[in-house]
């Protein structure tokens, strides 16, 4: 029987529906003495849609999936963990990882490879920055085969894909495709990503010439698979990134349709910050007795928290950006992220920074990908040390040396609190994390107090000229909201250059409400449109327009 169709018997039951001859028990205290027994090379039968609805994703439900539950060692621990090469790793491989800088595997790696590289599934629970990419990315990797490499010519279809990376957002996408090209740079194995908002004929092309690691969004990846140019009958290896960020986004349905895609045989490896009962559904029903690999304590949100520096503020709209131009004036302020909850504050406030003299960018929905791509390549480089981003657009990001991020505006939940601080603090590095709480939002942000054990329950209200400020975060007396010339010494944005990507202009798979064509690459290009918009709705002429 196909590894991905469940057996009819098995299926949850409602309350009126009769009891079969052989009933299923699915968690009873007792179980009756002729009930079949299950066989051990079978999975436990599939959760019911009431057990998913209520599960609040502790340990407990995993544990109920997987064969067995393994802890990774504390950060300290790391200088203790074998090579990789002593790990079973393929010397090739290593040599591209030492070529990189990295000699030894993190705790989750450690942990992952020995499990991963014996072809078992996986279910690691693991937030983004613990080093998770390449605990999935090197199996992968070596169970492929490449052009010219041992065993190529005796697949049964040599270019199609082998594996199969599915994330939730195009900048985890090309992140995630990144660490594996760089891993597998002494192989002649083939990494491609795939996602919206780029033209489809490249990777239409790179499909057709064959490719061996598949990375990719899953809107896209479907709509490839639809026109049959995404083949996916051969994919040995199959890894889920980011589980809960794509049920937040609403992408499970989408992933079960490739998952059904995929042969019976797989491995499948599903990495996830946290195990909501849909993502732990997921599992019960495409996985095969999975080892449950966590890289940190169940309380590793308060960790994360414990280990920044946080400051809160009750600022008032009218200056808050006069405070935050403040703020990143500080006296060892490296790259720094900026959060909004819109779209519509995030470009404002890069476009207030800009003109204030920072080198700042946005990164948001309404921009075109090539503009995002532009973004996030001049903050990893430093061309511009300021991003202004929202959450959705910011998701899965991951940046070396981040000092400081600033909450422009209050987060909804502790979980959105937890996911933007960490984006600093990392690697046993210092951070900061400034947080601006509205009037409006003093409830909310209660709530978040109260649930992490913060201890700022009552945020201290703050102007651009408080003392306490200049005090808190290390800024020299006398700094204004302007950067002075002689400071301004970043290239900025626009020496970045903005990739043509041949945008297709459909947005809404991939994390909502994200690019549109290329009007968000070039603002100025859009400017007569917008201008002819605005005339039109107040009743102007498009001949009476002023010129450009």
């Amino acid at each position: 029987m196909a590894r991905n169709t469940p057996t009819p018997g098995r299926r949850e039951r409602s309350a009126a529906t009769p009891r079969r001859e052989r009933p299923v028990w699915c968690g009873a205290p007792e179980r009756p003495a002729r009930v079949r027994p299950r066989p051990t090379t079978r999975r436990p039968p599939p959760m019911s849609a009431e057990t998913a609805e209520t599960s609040t994703g502790a340990p407990g439900d995993v544990e109920d999936v997987a064969v067995e539950t393994l802890e990774a060692p504390a950060p300290e621990a790391a200088a203790l963990v074998p090579t990789f090469v002593e790990h079973g790793v393929q010397q090739a491989i290593a040599d591209a990882l030492a070529a990189k800088g990295i000699e030894r595997p993190f705790p989750i790696q450690a942990m992952t490879l020995p499990v991963a590289l014996s072809g078992h599934d996986i279910i690691g629970q693991a937030k983004t920055g613990t080093g998770k990419t390449l605990g999935f990315g090197i199996p992968a990797i070596q169970r492929a085969s490449g052009p010219g490499e041992e065993g190529f010519e005796a697949l049964a279809e040599p270019g199609a894909p082998q594996a199969l990376v599915v994330v939730p957002t195009r900048e985890l996408a090309v992140q995630v495709s990144g660490d594996l090209t760089a891993a597998a740079a002494r192989r002649s194995v083939r990494v491609l990503t795939i996602y919206g908002g780029r033209a489809y004929e490249p990777q239409v092309e790179a499909l057709e010439k064959g490719v061996e690691i598949v990375v990719g969004t899953p809107g896209r990846l479907l709509d490839l698979a639809g026109q049959g140019h995404l083949r996916l009958g051969h994919a040995r290896t199959v890894v889920l990134d980011e589980a809960d960020e794509m049920l937040d986004l609403g992408f499970l349905p989408d992933v079960e349709k490739l998952l059904a895609m995929t042969p019976a045989g797989r491995q499948t490896m599903l990495f996830s910050a946290t195990m909501p009962g849909p993502v732990v559904a997921l599992a019960r029903r495409y996985m095969t007795q999975p080892t449950h690999i966590r890289a940190s304590e169940p309380d590793d949100a308060g960790a994360v928290v414990k280990a920044i520096r946080q400051v809160v503020y009750r600022a008032h709209a009218m200056d808050k950006v006069e405070v935050l131009a403040r703020i990143l004036q500080a006296e060892g302020r490296g790259l720094t992220i900026v959060f909004a909850r819109t779209k519509r504050t995030a470009a404002k406030v890069a476009d207030d920074l800009v003109e204030r003299g920072f080198a700042a960018g946005a990164l948001h929905g309404d921009l075109g990908q090539g503009a995002r791509e532009q973004a996030l390549r001049a903050f990893r480089s430093g061309k511009v040390d300021v991003l202004v981003a929202t959450d959705v657009a910011a998701r899965g990001i991951d940046v070396t040396d981040v000092t400081h991020v600033v909450n422009y505006q209050c987060p909804e939940d502790d979980k959105t609190y937890v996911h933007r601080i960490g984006r600093t603090g990392r690697a046993g590095q210092t951070g900061i994390a400034v947080t601006f709480v509205d009037w409006d939002d003093v409830p909310r942000w209660g709530l978040i107090d109260r649930t992490l054990g913060l201890g700022h329950p009552e945020p201290v209200e703050t102007y651009s000229t408080s003392a306490h400020l200049f005090s808190d975060l290390d800024i020299p007396e006398g700094t204004t909201g302007r950067l002075p010339r002689s400071r301004r010494t970043r290239a900025g944005l626009a020496a970045e250059e903005l990739e043509d990507l041949g945008e297709t202009g459909r947005g809404g798979r991939e994390g909502g409400d994200l690019a549109r064509a290329g009007d968000g690459a070039d603002p100025s290009r859009d400017a007569p449109q917008r201008r002819w918009r605005r005339a039109a709705r107040a009743g102007v002429e498009r001949h009476a327009l002023p010129a450009a």
